[in-house]
This record gives C-alpha cells, structure tokens and sequence, in this order.
C-alpha cells in the first residue's frame, strides 16, 4: 500500500507540475459543447434537447485524450519497469496512476460541467447535480480507459486500439448520466440514473486495476 501511495503522489505531482495537464481535455470539453449551437440551432427548445446527451458524449471523448500516455510514458522511459522490480503489485500502480490523473484532469472537467449546462439552456438550480454525475462519470470513463491504455501500451498509434476498446465500455455509462440529467432538467426522478450511474463507476474501479495489470504485465514483458 505504501509504493502504491507514493506512485499516486509521484502521478499528481507530475500532473499539476506543468500547469497544463488538464487544459487540453477541458478545452476539448468546453470546445465541443459550444459548437452545438451549429448542428441542432440556436434554439432554447432545441438546446435543451440535445443538451445533456451533447454533454455526456463530449465528456467521454474529453476523458479519452489523456488515456494515451497514461501508461506509455512510464513504459517508454523504464519506470514500469523499476516499478515491477521493486515489489509493487502492477494492480496497485494502475490503480494509483488512474486515480491520480482522473484528480487533475476529471474533477476540472466536472468542475467546468455546470457553466456548460447552464450554456446548453440547462436550469441553473441543477447545477450541483451536474457537478455530481459528472464527477461519477467522468471516474467510470477514465477507469474503463485505463484498460484500453494498458493494452495500447508499447504500441505505436495505441490512441485508435484504446478508443476500439473504451467506447463501447463508455455506452452504459454515457446513457445513465444523459438519463441522470434529463430527469433532472424536466424535473423527473433522478435517483435511478444516478445510482445507476454509480454502479458502473464503481465496477470499473473495481475491475480496470486488474485488468490493466495483466495488459501492463505482457507490456513489461
């Protein structure tokens, strides 16, 4: 546990270290949800329609970008390597450097969620729960992501493999939280969605770790 805390800190100090390690995926975020004016019209009724679905799905595709060099860096350079000699279960790494990077750049992403859904003709009072499906979410896709970075790892052009392998495992989520937020705009009972929602964020904590570890480990190898 004590290697798996001092990769976890060593992950979030290199991801706040540049300043920067969020803007990319936040930027892609705001970028997307702003240009859906464009295709469905400016329309407050259209908006609202396509809002919450816009939302989920530019989510996903923002959380996808930094999957890439999740693992990668640390491949290229040895450092998996030194870790896997020096004891540390490969469970415990994954885990640790996908909750340190769904830190810096998820909770940003969350954080930024609300001006978006307010932008998309959402209802303001609801910004909060906005905020709370969007951190869930954004923690499903970056744990499901981490499966597809481990098994791109090593691979040249590995961003194509992880988006063939995440985006499928991204759909039950993406259609709970787009629920999750409907429910919420017209006032309807959003308890289902979001505990639905919760319950696939927390399988894919529970799972990638592992399944990471195995894809890292024939990496290493």
């Amino acid at each position: 546990m004590s290697g798996s805390f001092s990769v976890f800190t060593r992950e979030l100090k290199l991801a706040w270290s540049g300043g920067g390690g969020a803007a990319l995926p936040v930027g892609f975020f705001a970028a997307a949800c702003s240009i859906t004016p464009f295709a469905v019209g400016s329309g407050i009724e259209n908006l609202k329609v396509a809002g919450p679905g816009v939302m989920w799905i530019a989510l996903a595709l923002a959380s996808l970008l930094p999957m890439e060099r999740l693992f990668q860096a640390d491949l290229e350079d040895g450092t998996l390597d030194a870790y896997a000699g020096s004891g540390i279960g490969m469970e415990g790494i994954a885990l640790a450097k996908t909750l340190a990077h769904w830190i810096a750049t998820g909770i940003p992403l969350a954080i930024i969620a609300p001006v978006l859904w307010i932008m998309l003709q959402g209802p303001p009072e609801a910004s909060l729960f906005v905020i709370g499906f969007s951190l869930i979410g954004s923690a499903a896709f970056f744990f499901f992501g981490s499966i597809g970075a481990a098994l791109a790892a090593g691979m040249r052009r590995g961003g194509l493999l992880i988006a063939l392998v995440t985006l499928p495992l991204y759909v039950p989520t993406m259609i709970f939280g787009a629920a999750g937020l409907y429910a919420v705009a017209s006032g309807a009972e959003w308890a289902a969605p979001l505990m639905l929602t919760g319950a696939a964020a927390l399988f894919g904590i529970a799972t990638s770790s592992f399944a990471a570890a195995m894809a890292l480990r024939t990496a290493i190898d």
